[in-house]
């Protein structure tokens, strides 16, 4: 057998890659966690339907994950940042999430996620050469 490595992007390939882990993950979950995967997003939308900010999410097996969390920075500070993470975290309890994930940058939004109810639980020095990396998480209340 020869093998080699490449750059070249493939989106078949692509798909291969996560499909082939995923199908590795699910042997080592739940069974009951089977199939529990979806993407969540929410905007703020404007009264001309423009987008001025959302959170880009996924719920996986017993939790959920933000990737991207984003709001305009004129309308930062309003609220709407709370008002979408609430909204997120009632979706996460109705999917029987466990926790929320999130990872932030030192200068992006540590204080808010932790004002929040999240916690850092891991960091990285040396981001940026002049940043720090956290990862954050909050446990959800079962009601």
């Amino acid at each position: 057998m020869s093998l080699h490595i490449t750059k070249e992007f493939n989106k078949k390939d692509k798909q291969y890659i996560h499909d082939e882990l995923y199908k590795f993950n699910l042997k080592h979950f739940p069974e009951d966690l089977a199939g529990r995967y979806e993407e969540i997003n929410l905007f703020i939308k404007d009264e001309n339907s423009i987008v001025r900010g959302g959170i880009l999410a996924e719920s996986c097996w017993n939790w959920l994950e933000i990737h991207t969390f984003m709001i305009d920075e004129d309308i930062r500070k309003s609220g709407f940042g709370t008002k979408l993470l609430l909204e997120l975290e009632k979706i996460a309890l109705e999917k029987e999430c466990d926790f929320i994930k999130v990872d932030t940058l030192s200068f992006q939004a540590l204080d808010f996620y932790e004002k929040n109810g999240y916690q850092v639980y891991g960091s990285l020095d040396n981001v940026g050469r002049d940043y720090k990396h956290y990862y954050l998480k909050k446990d959800l209340k079962k009601f």
